[in-house]
């Protein structure tokens, strides 16, 4: 008598552990977003939240005390420490928006032994994109402060700085490099099909990942800017700022968050202008 088969073949055991490892992979990205979010809420409520909050832009007077507090030479460990909490700020904020993107690659590169490394690839690529955009942040954050230090104009209208950031912003939100970015965030698999090819596997991941965020970069900046008016240290101003994120590149009706968002960012820099002229 011939022994019985096996009901389910050997293929299907490999799609089944695949699309296992898969959701695992993803639960991961979202698991280390948890906990940069956490992260971020402890260091707020600690007695170094100084090094995170960094002040804002609209408060120039507690940006040119601190400037005057700590001399040029001795200023190491303040950037250390904005380094740490943008890295953290961009797994929190910043992860979350690229999961479609994530999901669908793990899905092309199937049961590949090395999916778990690849997908960790893209989500490189993607922060070495923001984090480069971290330090452009950081030498305007420094610019902002050693101007807010020689400047008693500045410190009497600080209100002028936060006014203009938002407002940049929200006139961004109209822009054709606005736009185009934003369409090419909403669309991974353009990515996906442009960058994979399988050839070099690793390389090609992290170009990937790489170019997806300086598109996203290209797309949010603005936005992120606005961090540095309400505080990096406002834990709610990000949660709302990462949603609108989240929601203009993910979501169907994303798009048509631009204007809306935009006409808002105005008004409320209108609003400072009009509060404090």
């Amino acid at each position: 008598m011939t022994p019985a088969r096996s009901a389910t073949p050997a293929g299907a055991l490999r799609r089944v552990g695949a699309g296992a490892h898969a959701r695992l992979s993803l639960a991961l990205i979202v698991a280390l977003a948890a906990l940069a979010w956490l992260a971020l809420a402890g260091w707020s409520a600690s007695p170094w939240r100084g090094w995170l909050d960094h002040g804002t832009w609209a408060d120039v007077a507690w940006l040119a005390a601190v400037c005057r507090a700590v001399p040029a030479g001795e200023r190491v460990v303040p950037a250390l420490a904005y380094v740490l909490a943008w890295v953290l700020m961009i797994a929190a904020m910043m992860l979350p928006t690229i999961l479609p993107l994530l999901a669908l690659f793990r899905r092309i590169i199937g049961g590949r032994s090395d999916a778990g490394a690849l997908v960790a690839a893209v989500a490189a690529g993607y922060a070495l994109a923001w984090l480069a955009f971290g330090m452009v942040a950081y030498g305007i954050d420094t610019a902002v402060r050693e101007a807010a230090a020689t400047s008693g104009w500045l410190v009497a209208h600080g209100w002028v700085v936060g006014s203009a950031v938002i407002a940049g912003a929200g006139a961004f939100q109209f822009s054709a490099l606005k736009y185009r970015c934003l369409e090419r965030c909403r669309s991974p698999f353009g990515f996906v099909n442009s960058h994979w090819r399988g050839r070099r596997p690793l390389a090609e991941s992290l170009h990937l990942g790489l170019d997806h965020g300086l598109f996203c970069v290209g797309c949010c900046w603005a936005l992120m800017l606005v961090t540095f008016v309400v505080g990096m240290g406002n834990l709610g101003w990000m949660l709302a700022l990462a949603a609108a994120m989240a929601a203009e590149k993910n979501l169907p009706w994303g798009s048509h968050l631009r204007g809306p968002l935009g006409f808002a960012l105005l008004a409320w820099g209108a609003g400072i202008a009009v509060a404090n002229g």
